[in-house]
């Protein structure tokens, strides 16, 4: 069955969000969450799953979302009216919202486990596990990736700057497993060791990167959400509201001395 074929239009930049127009009796699946404003004869319902499968199908896909943190339900925006109606969603963070049509990229996205935003209904939106051993061991935040399977569009988000790098057949990209945000499914992945004495204990950057060789579409991304994460806890006080070490040399060892 084909997917509902849905309007959009972008707004911002560096926090964006997509608004969606929907004509009567379409509608269209999120995260939950991510919704931002919608119009006065828009339904909401929360679903099981993603509401483009059957119930023996969504019972194992919400299994498998439930492994990697995601919520076992979705929410579904239905215009219930006669006119057009519109619904907006928000990237949750700084950074990107990619439009993606699945039916011109052979009808299968494989992203990031929290990329997905949203999307028409009869996309189904599952997790893609990857069956290598060096993959599974080492990927970190690249080993299990959703799949956005169908012929509609859908929306993904990514942090910081977005390029995407278009590869030849046998073309081999390299990149951090967090900066990965989506490949088209004719790419070939894999988790290469960094190699070398210096890199690996110095370096700074991980021992493992991604490895993507072409034919196919990737999307990359300059800040990933974790990254960011980091760097804030690692500025943020010790305790909350004590903020003496604050840009001191010493630290928090500092705190030694006025005791």
């Amino acid at each position: 069955m084909r997917s509902h074929e849905v309007d959009f239009k972008l707004y911002g930049d560096d926090m964006q969000f997509v608004e969606i127009e929907l004509d009567p009796k379409e509608t269209v699946v999120a995260e939950a969450g991510a919704m931002m404003m919608m119009d006065q004869d828009i339904t909401m319902e929360t679903i099981f799953g993603d509401g483009s499968k059957n119930s023996g199908s969504k019972l194992f896909g919400a299994a498998k979302r439930m492994l990697t943190g995601e919520s076992l339900f979705m929410t579904a925006f239905t215009n219930d009216g006669y006119d057009k109606q519109k619904v907006s969603f928000a990237s949750p963070y700084p950074g990107k919202i990619i439009p993606v049509d699945l039916a011109q990229v052979g009808g299968k996205l494989v992203c990031q486990k929290d990329a997905f935003l949203c999307a028409a209904k009869g996309v189904s939106i599952g997790i893609d596990f990857r069956k290598k051993l060096g993959v599974g061991f080492f990927g970190g935040e690249g080993f299990i990736l959703q799949k956005l399977e169908g012929d509609g569009l859908c929306f993904i988000h990514a942090g910081g700057t977005i390029v995407k790098k278009e590869l030849l057949p046998g073309e081999k990209l390299r990149v951090d497993t967090g900066c990965l945000v989506a490949m088209t499914k004719d790419i070939n992945y894999n988790i290469e060791f960094v190699g070398g004495v210096k890199n690996s204990l110095f370096g700074g950057e991980g021992l493992f990167l991604a490895s993507l060789t072409g034919p196919g579409s990737v999307w990359i991304q300059s800040l990933p959400f974790s990254r960011l994460a980091s760097r804030v806890f690692a500025s943020a006080p010790q305790v909350a509201g004590d903020s003496r070490d604050e840009g001191s040399i010493l630290g928090s060892l500092g705190n030694l001395f006025e005791r």
